[in-house]
């Protein structure tokens, strides 16, 4: 096989040939105006569709004058005379034969080679497979593709070589490119969902000067000009309140967030976020409000892209649950066992009675410690209270269990579930619930098992803001690295008083990841996080 410096080196020669005929192997003089644009579009929707490509003329019946189209794009296939060009809207055969161009157009087209990109212009005919053709009355060449593409890219098994050349991933598989197309399609419905319902857009700072608005580790930063230590944002929540408290009553960003955590199918270090808040809304609001939002977006991309959309293991037409996350322990520990819930060693141990207890919760975790693994051991052991306790018990035995958990009636699907009331020890900036302030008006979403949402009623005294703050600070001293600081100036900002209000966080990767069926959140990033290539 040829390396690579081979295979540039017989493409440079044929780019110096290009030369030498009076062409740039890359010019830049082909102009492309909307009704051209438009016209290439068309073209590519019939060849798309079998009833249009019927209704075309064979090349014997075209007429004395028929409608030219243009087309242009990467040579993906040579086949003869005909060429397989690749345009954003699909890919179109042309019938080039050198004796139908003139001269200067046939030594061109001696010079090509696949991946390099063209234009052509001709009468869209049907060929004697009922197949659609461009013929070529017009042919030249508009860049030099210097490395061929791949010849088996869709059987490549290094997946890290597709993330990191996302470039020829794009070009030479159609799916991964309407992928991203979806993507753009659900972020267009997303702003059109809030726009709709008043909500304004707005952009707060990526560069802060203290970690707030989410638990998680930080990325540092250092501003020399200001000798100032920086945080990437992990999350934009307290900026976006600060605009409650100045009077705009529903607001919403939709950027990029970063948080210094480990890679997995779910986790990116930078990733796309959209936050909204709603004055004088409840968490209860926030939640008919996103079934609405998902349903819409829903709709937009299978609309739009119905291709991506495939068999789905979850239902979102179906009734969303809605269950605290108490009841949810005590549902799955009553169902362990039964149909395909697994069993665990934790239901002598626990009982509604003990989950409603501090104390007796405390002992079953003594208990336990000599029943599991050294890793779960740790967790057990750094749960201090009863909310961290009742929250990592959550995560161990329900949320694995989620999808299997609650199902469509006839339970051929699972259904979406929305989870309530955490503890307020684990939701530093929600509010209490008034009738028992152990647990706060919070929901996190989850869909197919995936954790797509977090949304709460907003936390607006001032003191009780600032008992967690405190709070947080305690956890840091301990070694908690992903806790909060202590930001003052939102305190502040919650004095001079902010309205009740909701806000809502959504992963805009997950979001995408679930409605196109994709288990990779590599898969949805253009240009995921990579280590450095080794040469």
């Amino acid at each position: 096989m040829a390396s690579e410096s081979e295979l540039r080196e017989v493409r440079a020669k044929k780019a110096e040939n290009l030369r030498a005929l009076g062409r740039e192997p890359f010019p830049n003089d082909l102009r492309v105006d909307a009704e051209l644009e438009a016209k290439r579009r068309r073209l590519a929707e019939i060849s798309a569709s079998e009833e249009l490509r019927a209704a075309l003329p064979t090349e014997d019946e075209l007429p004395e004058s028929p409608e030219i189209f243009p087309l242009y794009g990467r040579v993906m296939a040579k086949r003869g005379p005909f060429l397989v060009i690749r345009t954003p809207y699909g890919d179109v055969q042309a019938l080039v034969r050198k004796d139908a161009v003139d001269p200067q157009s046939a030594a061109e087209l001696e010079e090509l080679d696949l991946a390099d990109h063209v234009f052509v212009e001709g009468p869209a005919i049907k060929t004697k497979t009922g197949a659609l053709a461009l013929r070529a009355d017009r042919y030249r060449h508009v860049s030099k593709a210097m490395l061929p593409p791949p010849a088996k890219w869709h059987g490549l098994k290094d997946v890290e070589k597709r993330y990191r050349e996302r470039y020829v991933d794009l070009f030479a598989n159609p799916e991964v490119a309407e992928t991203f197309r979806a993507r753009a399609t659900v972020v267009k419905a997303l702003r059109r969902f809030l726009d709709e319902r008043g909500f304004l857009e707005v952009e707060t700072p990526l560069l802060h000067s203290v970690r707030g608005g989410a638990t998680a580790k930080p990325f540092r930063t250092h501003h020399n000009a200001l000798d100032l230590e920086l945080y990437l944002r992990i999350a934009p929540e307290l900026y976006l309140k600060r605009l409650l408290v100045g009077g705009f009553d529903r607001v919403y960003e939709l950027g990029r967030a970063f948080r210094n955590e480990g890679i997995s199918t779910r986790h990116n270090p930078e990733f796309t976020i959209l936050e909204f808040y709603m004055a004088y809304a409840t968490y209860e609001e926030l939640m008919d409000l996103g079934v609405e939002l998902f349903r819409a977006v829903d709709r937009a991309v299978r609309e739009a892209h119905p291709a991506v959309v495939g068999e789905r293991s979850y239902d979102l037409d179906a009734e969303w649950k809605r269950i605290s996350i108490v009841d949810a322990l005590v549902d799955r520990l009553a169902r362990a066992g039964v149909g395909d819930i697994p069993k665990t060693n934790w239901s002598d141990v626990l009982s509604p009675e003990v989950l409603d207890d501090d104390a007796k919760l405390a002992q079953a975790f003594e208990v336990m410690l000599g029943r599991v693994d050294a890793v779960t051991q740790k967790q057990l052991a750094a749960a201090r209270n009863y909310g961290e306790r009742l929250f990592l018990l959550y995560e161990l035995l329900v949320e694995p269990e989620l999808e299997r958990l609650y199902r469509t009636p006839d339970e051929t699907r699972s259904v979406p579930v929305f989870i309530t009331q955490y503890p307020f020890e684990v939701s530093p900036l929600a509010r209490r619930n008034d009738a028992d302030p152990r647990f706060t008006d919070r929901f996190e979403l989850f869909i197919a098992g995936r954790e797509v949402a977090n949304a709460f009623s907003e936390l607006n005294d001032p003191d009780d803001q600032a008992a967690r703050f405190r709070d947080q600070l305690e956890k840091a001293a301990r070694g908690d690295e992903e806790a909060m600081d202590f930001d003052s100036d939102y305190i502040r900002a919650l004095s001079h008083g902010m309205p009740p209000a909701a806000g809502f966080g959504l992963g805009v990767d997950r979001l995408v990841m679930t409605l196109c069926g994709i288990a990779s959140i590599r898969d949805v990033l253009l240009f995921p996080l990579l280590r450095p290539e080794v040469e």
